[in-house]
């Protein structure tokens, strides 16, 4: 986990690289768009786009609800128990 936040930090910024390109990989996570390209946007906001799940796009072979109710579940006490070690570990650290 810590490598990921690594990969985000403001003191490295400048060595990320761009993985999204429109031929060879558009379906790619990150881009960088110029100042130019922002303003030109019609009502210029940073909420640029979703990301597309293609998992959902066969939307007849979706899982029974109760199966994506637990699924969900999952997720979001999965998540807490996160967000827990992290305020443990910040209450050790002060």
């Amino acid at each position: 986990m810590r490598g990921r936040f690594r990969a985000v930090t403001q003191s490295n910024r400048h060595k990320r690289k761009e993985s999204w390109h429109a031929t060879k990989n558009p379906d790619g996570r990150w881009r960088k768009y110029s100042y130019e390209e922002l303003t030109a946007r019609d009502k210029t906001s940073l909420d640029l786009f979703w990301l597309k799940d293609k998992s959902l796009t066969d939307l007849d072979n979706l899982p029974e609800p109760d199966i994506l109710a637990e699924e969900i579940i999952d997720n979001l006490e999965a998540g807490l128990a996160s967000f827990r070690q992290v305020l443990g570990a910040l209450q050790k650290a002060s």
